[in-house]
């Protein structure tokens, strides 16, 4: 399923030195949020108080995505790499700074994590942006996967090494873990540069988001992208969302098997993002968001039935990859059917209701959880994610093989 087509893009040293920087910050935010859930279940915290670390984390990639969007396509990519960074290293330091002290209740680890997933909204639009100008075109669809195998990469690896960190040392050494990686994102990027002549002329903020506004609302193939994307986290981020409380009190088990859980739905994220490129190139992007979105219900279903834990993680694998292969067709989609005036843009509002929906469904899910009970939650979103593919029929995906956006184009629609 793999072959060179899909790691070409890796041959630009702007994108290779753009990329490790994203998989090196993700795997810290990876680690962050292990330690993060964890802390407020060993204080014994409720299953909806524990998925507020989800929402927490989501909610404001969602509200910040449009102006973090337009500052992308605005200011010099690197300068918002490099700030978002600096201030993530702060807040990470100074949770764990908490947590030593014994200060950190849910309100303050709940509010902390989701002034560092402010920096990560800022960051998102900016290396998609970049990206975008980082390779040519025809290797952009390539592209765009690996940075998303990047991600998976970094949640296959993450969770583990958080479970393991936290474990060991609790978690202030996982917010610490976590501020080591931003340090080495920050001395990886000191030195990198955009593709000469790429830099975008100074604008006011406030036409430029408005203008993103209008190009996606008038763009049909923008507004189903978005539409599908939504639904499918809303309803998918059950597992996400209770995953602690999963190991903790359905499985009996402590922070190192809730890491394994979420290693193993990483793994198979890397393995959906490693040969999406393959897939792509046989099937439609519908067919694709259809069958990932059965082959992620029935994981979570059959993991809702408590078979052995080598089995769980099996099918978390599985699930893993079906998750990740709609998520990199939404994000793909996305780029394929954005002029790159506005890529920042449009990339940043798919990046919004992706992780809005995610933010969104743990709420939900979490309430759900701890009315019905966490197999039940299981149970349930995974049976709506069997259903979710009915969908497509009255809205489906576009085809990447039609996608040839232009910036006249941008004018017509934004005018």
């Amino acid at each position: 399923m793999l072959n060179t087509a899909t790691f070409s893009p890796l041959r630009h040293r702007a994108f290779a030195v753009l990329v490790t920087g994203s998989l090196l910050a993700n795997l810290g935010n990876t680690i962050q949020s292990v330690g993060a859930s964890w802390h407020l279940t060993e204080m014994g915290q409720p299953a909806d108080v524990v998925a507020l670390v989800q929402t927490a984390f989501n909610l404001p990639i969602m509200l910040l995505a449009l102006p973090a969007g337009a500052w992308s396509d605005m200011v010099d990519k690197r300068k918002l790499l490099l700030i978002s960074l600096f201030a993530m290293l702060a807040i990470s330091v100074l949770l764990a700074l908490l947590v030593q002290a014994d200060a950190a209740g849910p309100a303050v680890t709940i509010v902390l994590t989701a002034l560092l997933a402010c920096g990560v909204a800022c960051i998102i639009p900016a290396v998609a942006s970049a990206v975008n100008f980082s390779v040519p075109r025809g290797q952009l669809a390539a592209a765009v996967a690996l940075n998303i195998l990047g991600f998976n990469v970094a949640r296959s690896f993450g969770p583990a090494l958080g479970g393991a960190i936290t474990s060991v040392g609790g978690a202030s050494a996982a917010f610490i873990a976590n501020a080591a990686a931003y340090l080495l994102v920050i001395a990886l990027l000191w030195r990198w540069r955009m593709p000469e002549g790429q830099q975008a002329p100074k604008r006011k903020i406030g036409p430029v988001m408005m203008e993103g506004l209008r190009y996606a609302f008038a763009s049909q193939p923008i507004r189903t992208i978005m539409l599908r994307a939504i639904t499918f986290t809303t309803t998918g981020a059950a597992a996400w969302a209770v995953m602690p409380l999963f190991a903790s009190e359905v499985l009996g088990k402590g922070s190192f098997v809730y890491g394994l859980l979420l290693a193993a739905l990483g793994a198979g994220a890397v393995i959906g993002a490693a040969s999406a490129t393959w897939f792509r190139s046989r099937f439609s992007a519908e067919a694709i968001v259809r069958g990932a979105g059965v082959l992620y219900g029935s994981g979570c279903i059959l993991v809702a039935l408590q078979p052995s834990l080598p089995v769980i993680l099996g099918l978390l694998v599985l699930a893993g990859a079906g998750w990740v292969q709609a998520l990199s067709g939404f994000a793909v989609a996305g780029q394929m059917w954005s002029p790159q005036v506005v890529v920042g843009r449009i990339a940043a509002m798919i990046s919004s209701v992706t992780f809005g929906g995610i933010a969104i469904g743990s709420w939900l899910w979490g309430h759900f959880a701890d009315a019905q009970g966490i197999t039940t939650a299981f149970m349930a979103s995974g049976a709506a994610m069997i259903a979710l593919p009915l969908l497509g029929l009255v809205f489906p995906l576009p085809s990447h093989v039609d996608a040839q956006p232009s910036d006249e184009e941008l004018e017509g629609r934004a005018a």
